[in-house]
């Protein structure tokens, strides 16, 4: 089993275990419970008070079996609250368990004193049993119990869905064969072959073929993506009408999707700042309420009415009960995880709970230009002939003089040379200019490519390009001039094209309320340009790597909560100090391993989804301990008997579990709501 598999599976099979072992334990209560409920009253049901007269030894000896059977049903459904009471006693400190256990327990041993010691009690009505209560209110903490489980485990369902796309085996090529082995046997280096209608076992680079790869079960993306020599494709994506072959990077727990799982499952795990305060008042609580629980009795007894101590008893018994902070417990670690879950399946990690929380914070946004806003990868935008030249003449030109350059930018000529189908020329000589151009010969003729300085040295007049020229360089992009012999052959235009979505992205994050900023190392004069077309806020240029984190504390000093993206190593320091780091998920391990969350289609628009699940998850969160803290605090005087004296109220136990219960089921629903939350509903 690959190492993804076993990081999804292994939580998953003791998920299922737990659940199974809680319906059992409540079978066996409710299996209890229905008969003592029925027998506790016999006198009330016609055909049973004549068989069980009150006093009668039969009635005894059917509360003597239900004393039995009830002590069953405490052993056997409900030694979780026991130990539970027993472990966090050791330590000082109180739980729900600690109120369940005390409620349950004090019924049984009131009732068994009772039954077998009537003369300790003042009065004949005193010595009824509630064996009821200890049966039902255990089955129904457990059938709650359960049902928090079940509902835990389904919010990994997008995860383990998507393990089960993970491929089996793969086909690979050793000693010039193609073997077909079991994908844990896949090891790096490894020529690994993928047909048509298959799956791609593990992540690699392409070497050979090509094809397009539906990799929306990772990133979210819904197109497919095409793929050839040098692109990189990811394990459990599913190939569609090419074949290619690809040699393995990353294998076992290091593949992309080990990696989301494992990512998934800790920010899953983790508590949000506000979970941690709840657990502080919930610790509190509890203790809080035993001394609740016994004044209530102590009330009661001294001054409710006859009989006293039954009253008292109850009132007890029902405050613990109902006062349980299960609700309370569950309603923050519910959103948290389904949350996770829900930006998982669109491609969003997030390392943290308190990222989550941090997320919903976010005012000001702080995008890197280049592998952020941009592409990361010059490309020819323009091409300007002289008068008398064609634009692939221009091209042609140029991409003959760059063949042998290793130039960065070189190659974006040479690669809009061969997306044109321009005719590549082979040059007779080659010259390299440090910091100016190029001069390559084709035959007797000369070629120039460079800058206007450049050109004009070699005896070369481009006058007639420099108006076209700055206004290239007002739109953000390098002008290049190429030469033939002295006559100004035409600019290029090389620029760092921004992505397709990164103008309505950033739209959309300022519709969010969001300040945007972009922080560049390029000149003022260009990142302006690139701002004005994408419609960010406010510009910091020409910051050096080193600076960027500098930048990103001076933004939190003017008490903004910042968000950073990045997607390179000089990233990392600003990434780390911001409050909340996005990684484009294409970009370096570094930039990935110092953010919070990472974005896994390397688009800005994950951003702005990431940001909406936050807000909605944290306000799923307050809904559930809102919901929570009234339900404990409009429950707690009920239970006490304040509205007795008024309306003649006071709650049982048994409608205390009930209650108690249902609260646990209305955190669950709406937590639950989370999964029906669209990206749809994020501003475009």
């Amino acid at each position: 089993m690959s190492s993804a598999s076993q990081a999804a599976t292994s939580p998953a099979g003791d998920r299922h275990a737990e659940y199974r072992a809680l319906m059992r334990k409540w079978w066996f209560g409710a299996a209890g419970g229905g008969p003592t409920m029925i027998l506790s009253y016999p006198w009330l049901i016609p055909g049973l008070r004549d068989v069980f007269p009150r006093g009668s030894e039969a009635l005894w000896w059917l509360w003597v079996a239900m004393g039995v059977a009830s002590l069953a049903v405490i052993v056997y459904s409900g030694n979780q609250f026991f130990t539970g009471a027993w472990e966090a006693l050791k330590h000082r400190s109180a739980n729900m368990h600690t109120l369940i256990a005390i409620g349950t327990g004090t019924a049984w041993i009131y009732s068994t004193v009772a039954l077998l010691f009537p003369q300790l009690f003042p009065s004949e009505a005193m010595t009824d049993v509630y064996y009821d209560v200890t049966v039902v209110v255990t089955a129904l903490v457990v059938l709650g119990m359960a049902m928090e489980v079940k509902a835990r485990g389904r919010t990994s369902e997008a995860i383990e869905k998507l393990i089960g796309l993970q491929p089996k085996t793969a086909r690979i090529v050793r000693d010039g064969a193609e073997l077909e082995v079991a994908v844990d046997q896949v090891v790096v280096g490894d020529i690994v072959v993928v047909r048509p209608g298959s799956k791609v076992p593990v992540d690699g680079v392409v070497v050979a073929g090509a094809s397009a790869v539906d990799e929306s079960m990772i990133t979210g993306e819904s197109m497919p993506v095409a793929k050839g020599a040098g692109d990189e494709v990811i394990g459990a994506t599913m190939n569609t009408t090419g074949s290619f072959r690809f040699r393995a990077t990353k294998v076992g727990a290091d593949t992309a999707l080990a990696t989301i799982v494992r990512m998934v499952g800790d920010a899953q795990a983790s508590k949000v700042p506000i979970q941690r305060i709840v657990d502080v008042v919930s610790g509190y609580f509890t203790p809080a309420v035993v001394i609740a629980s016994i004044l209530g009795f102590v009330i009661w007894y001294d001054f409710g009415p006859a009989p006293a101590f039954t009253y008292a008893t109850i009132v007890a018994v029902t405050t613990l009960i109902i006062a349980c902070p299960c609700a309370l417990g569950m309603a923050t670690p519910m959103s948290l995880t389904t949350g996770v879950g829900l930006a998982a399946s669109h491609g969003i990690l997030i390392r943290s709970g308190d990222a989550l929380q941090a997320a919903k914070k976010i005012d000001t946004i702080v995008l890197d230009k280049t592998g952020t806003i941009t592409v990361g990868k010059p490309a020819i935008t323009d091409v300007v002939p002289a008068e008398g030249f064609e634009p692939d003449t221009v091209l042609a030109l140029a991409a003959a003089a760059e063949r042998d350059s290793e130039h960065p930018l070189a190659a974006a000529i040479l690669e809009a040379a061969d997306e044109r189908g321009v005719t590549r020329i082979a040059v007779t000589r080659f010259e390299a200019v440090p910091g100016h151009g190029i001069r390559a010969w084709l035959g007797s003729k000369r070629i120039l490519v460079g800058n206007r300085i450049f050109l004009e040295a070699g005896g070369a007049k481009a006058e007639a390009l420099q108006g076209e020229a700055v206004r290239l360089a007002d739109e953000g992009k390098t002008p290049v001039f190429v030469a033939l012999d002295d006559r100004a052959a035409g600019v290029l235009a090389i620029a760092d094209p921004v992505k397709a979505d990164s103008e309505a992205a950033i739209a959309a994050l300022r519709r969010l309320g969001l300040q945007v900023v972009m922080i560049t190392g390029d000149n003022h004069r260009t990142a302006d340009a690139i701002a004005r077309r994408v419609g960010v806020d406010r510009v910091l240029a020409e910051v050096l790597p080193q600076d960027k984190a500098h930048e990103v504390r001076k933004l939190q000093l003017e008490g903004r909560t910042v968000a950073m993206v990045g997607d390179g190593i000089n990233d990392a320091p600003a990434l780390a100090q911001s409050d909340v780091g996005f990684a484009i998920g294409t970009g370096t391990a570094v930039a990935i391993e110092a953010s919070d969350v990472t974005l896994i289609s390397g688009s800005l628009r994950g951003v702005v989804s990431a940001i909406a699940i936050s807000r909605a998850t944290m306000r799923n969160v307050y809904q559930n301990l809102f919901g929570a803290f009234v339900y404990n605090g409009l429950g707690l005087p009920i239970a006490l008997g304040v509205l007795y004296p008024f309306i003649g109220l006071l709650l049982s136990p048994i409608l205390a579990a009930l209650a108690m219960s249902f609260s646990s089921v209305t955190v669950i629903s709406n937590a639950n709501r989370l999964k029906r939350f669209r990206l749809s509903e994020v501003p475009a």
